[in-house]
């Protein structure tokens, strides 16, 4: 974005969409393997620390008698995600483990995701103007603050899963086994179909972690974007655009309220199932 004049459109919804880099340089290409999004660490690890200390204050704090109301939501949160854990793993050992992962994602992904309702312009001005302080130039000042918006996140959180997976086939079955049916499933065991049967199982676990975390990317991308195109109508100087600003962006945020709930529901889901998956036999 160009410093000491106002933006064009394009500039201004580029700035917004352009993440920090260890280089402090502009970083816009979807996937990019030698740099690291600054802002997206400190975001996605603030938020992951405060989804924890949540749940450790609830845990700390949660009494027999009557419960309060932060003490209440939190017990209908777990019961809720314990619930469908329970219709999906059936091993009571391993959903000791795989439930609380699951309501840590569920929450971590759902904390993420709220960053996307804050307005626009908010942490980013504030990061340019403490940037500008010390005589850093603003135009420079990348910052954004909806980690799943950046798809290293989703899909770091699906390659987990996926690393989950592997570990739960081959524990609850065996190496063994667990190749076995790499081999023999889904269309029989018979030398002929073993390599047919070895690629669809890999498509499948690619399918799967690929789809897992491009669903939630492409979701929160898509609304990010619309809060981006939604802001620059307050930029118009028009009372018209001004209406339409704030008309908007009241009605988007209200159902993206929806989104941002169910997408980080879907991706807890997905988990559960994936993983109840591991634990299953062809």
């Amino acid at each position: 974005m160009a410093s000491g004049s106002a933006p064009t459109s394009s500039e201004y919804v580029v700035h917004h969409l352009t993440n920090l880099n260890q280089t402090g340089e502009a970083q816009a290409d979807i996937i990019d393997f030698s740099l690291i999004n600054l802002d997206t660490v400190f975001w996605s690890f603030g938020l992951g620390m405060l989804a924890v200390f949540v749940l450790y204050r609830a845990a700390r704090n949660a009494s027999a008698g009557v419960p309060g109301r932060f003490q209440a939501m939190v017990e209908i949160l777990v019961e809720l995600v314990d619930n469908q854990a329970k219709g999906v793993i059936h091993s009571e050992t391993s959903r000791k483990f795989v439930a609380p992962l699951a309501l840590t994602v569920f929450l971590w992904v759902f904390l993420l995701n709220l960053m996307d309702l804050l307005p626009v312009d908010l942490l980013p001005s504030l990061w340019a103007f403490g940037l500008s302080s010390i005589g850093v130039d603003p135009g420079h000042a990348y910052m954004r603050v909806v980690p799943t918006a950046d798809v290293n996140v989703p899909l770091g959180m699906s390659l987990a899963v996926l690393l989950m997976c592997l570990y739960y086939n081959i524990k609850i079955k065996g190496l063994g086994g667990w190749l076995h049916e790499l081999f023999t499933a889904p269309f029989g065991n018979h030398f002929i179909l073993w390599p047919i049967n070895l690629l669809m199982q890999l498509i499948e676990f690619l399918a799967k972690t690929v789809s897992h975390g491009l669903r939630l990317f492409g979701n929160m991308f898509a609304g990010e974007l619309l809060f981006v195109l939604i802001a620059l109508l307050g930029g118009t100087a028009t009372a018209l655009g001004f209406l339409g600003h704030v008309l908007a962006g009241t009605a988007w945020a209200l159902f993206h309220i929806l989104i941002i709930t169910l997408q980080a529901f879907i991706f807890m889901m997905l988990t559960l199932v994936y993983v109840g998956q591991a634990h299953d036999h062809h």
